[in-house]
């Protein structure tokens, strides 16, 4: 039996041009976790809107540019995402109380979401999303980048679950390394780019 070929993605920023392939993506998963449109780490955060306001939120960052976003495309199909962005585009993090008992100082970028086309995982689109988050973050000036994984080693996967902001091994393959534990599975990681 022969080798399944490794895809060969590439990446794109969401702006006015990529938004319709952003949103078929994102409407082909029900609006990503019942309607988040990726809107969780920005400042109106969600749980205060519909699906369909989050989704114009989301549009009125793209068109304000105050969104990075690197799209992940398999030939012409949009099959996932990673977000990014300074501490102030992305203010919203899990677990803030036990981040700040911690904080030394405030990164220069954060990486808050991934996200992987439910037919496209385990396939390497989140690999390709981060690293072309961080080549982003390298031509935007670099400097230290932060991200909040699950920690995945000595964890058995729960079932239905995936992890939004991706597995602690994820970041580690790319040369993360752990900063300090702000929840039972969750660690802040940080990288200098």
């Amino acid at each position: 039996m022969a080798d399944t070929p490794t895809p060969s993605y590439t990446t794109r920023l969401l702006d006015e041009e990529t938004w319709e392939d952003f949103a078929g993506l994102v409407e082909a998963h029900n609006g990503v976790w019942g309607g988040c449109w990726c809107m969780g780490f920005h400042p109106e955060g969600v749980g205060r809107g519909t699906a369909a306001e989050n989704r114009a939120a989301k549009l009125a960052h793209v068109r304000n540019r105050t969104v990075h976003q690197v799209l992940v495309y398999d030939g012409a199909e949009c099959v996932g995402w990673c977000q990014f962005g300074s501490s102030a585009e992305l203010p919203n993090i899990k677990n803030p109380k036990a981040y700040e008992s911690g904080l030394v100082k405030l990164p220069d970028w954060r990486i808050g979401c991934i996200f992987t086309a439910s037919r496209h995982r385990e396939k390497g689109v989140a690999r390709a999303a981060v690293a072309g988050a961080l080549d982003e973050i390298a031509r935007a000036g670099g400097g230290l980048v932060e991200a909040y994984p699950e920690q995945d080693e000595d964890r058995k996967p729960q079932r239905g679950a995936y992890f939004h902001t991706g597995p602690e091994a994820l970041y580690a393959g790319l040369g993360f390394e752990r900063d300090r534990q702000i929840a039972k599975w969750r660690w802040v990681m940080r990288r200098s780019v």
